[in-house]
């Protein structure tokens, strides 16, 4: 069943988080991934939430998104991302 990576960043070091970004997208299609929405204006209709820059991954599965946030190619990029920029990430499963 597919399983969504969402991430709200917030950057705070351009110069490396355009590192970051730059790498991530073949590491990610690598372990199966789609992105879906990246960036782009964000209107709320109803509540209150502002949430910047966006990002929306899909993923063959949840197990496919821990596998690769758990793996070593990925360790010093996500160091790199966690030093440039405030993210909250969120996996959310799919029906």
């Amino acid at each position: 069943m597919a399983a969504y990576l969402i991430a709200q960043i917030e950057v705070l070091d351009p110069a490396g988080f355009e590192e970051y970004r730059s790498q991530v997208p073949a590491l990610f299609k690598k372990h199966g991934a789609r992105l879906l929405v990246r960036g782009g204006e964000v209107e709320t209709i109803e509540g209150e939430w502002d949430p910047g820059r966006l990002l929306v991954w899909e993923f063959p599965s949840k197990e496919d998104i821990t596998r690769l946030f758990e793996s070593e190619e990925y360790a010093p990029l996500h160091a790199l991302r966690k030093r440039s920029a405030n993210t909250i990430v969120s996996i959310v499963k799919g029906v």
